[in-house]
């Protein structure tokens, strides 16, 4: 990971490296019983996965923001994002009990106070949020109504280092359908793309992968 061009492995206190060794070692420990990742990707977890969803630290989350992961599966990006942002709450909402139970377990075995978890569907979620999170959960007009429905202002506006209010979502392939549904459904909504291949570099894994992030 050393060569990276960006990376957030070399920014992690020695507490958040341990939790992020914890959480692998506990996702891999349900992952026989709760198919929380793909078998195939276990021994990729750290480049496939976790990498993948470190990408949204690039920037700063607001201290004292709350941030829902819709879709959560087995806690990626909300157990990553809980760790790096210890000052955050976040929210891992997901339809599927068992996997919502086996988050919920290993945010209380990593000690993340504030991790929590909600199962059911995301229209029927009755939090508030300022940012919301995903990781190719659904498609980005569907992500925005979800978040529209829930999202609060911030007390402060964010700093030129943190992310705009709004939605962020690990996405890939042609995004022009999704970008053109979500605009056609709200004009006033602002869409950037931040490609992974430009943060990561040579070793940047993932392709045409990239951050979809949109905001009013």
């Amino acid at each position: 990971m050393d060569d990276l061009a960006w990376n957030p492995f070399g920014a992690f206190s020695a507490e958040q490296r341990e939790k992020m060794e914890a959480f692998e070692e506990q996702l891999l420990r349900f992952n026989p019983r709760v198919n929380l990742i793909s078998s195939e990707t276990e021994d990729a977890f750290r480049t496939r996965h976790l990498l993948h969803c470190l990408t949204l630290t690039a920037r700063e989350f607001p201290d004292g923001c709350t941030i829902v992961d819709w879709g959560t599966g087995g806690g990626l990006p909300a157990i990553p994002l809980a760790i790096c942002h210890p000052e955050a709450t976040v929210v891992g909402v997901d339809s599927v009990g068992k996997k919502v139970r086996a988050v919920r377990t290993i945010a209380r075995r990593l000690g993340l106070e504030n991790c929590f978890t909600w199962n059911g569907r995301a229209k029927e979620w009755t939090g508030e949020a300022h940012y919301s999170v995903s990781r190719a959960t659904a498609p980005l007009a569907t992500l925005w109504q979800w978040h529209r429905r829930v999202a609060v202002d911030l007390q402060a506006p964010p700093r030129e280092d943190e992310w705009e209010q709004g939605v962020l979502t690990l996405k890939g392939g042609n995004l022009s359908g999704e970008i053109a549904d979500l605009r056609a459904m709200d004009s006033d909504a602002s869409v950037a793309r931040h490609s992974l291949e430009d943060l990561l570099g040579r070793n940047g894994f993932f392709g045409e992968k990239e951050i979809v992030a949109a905001h009013s």
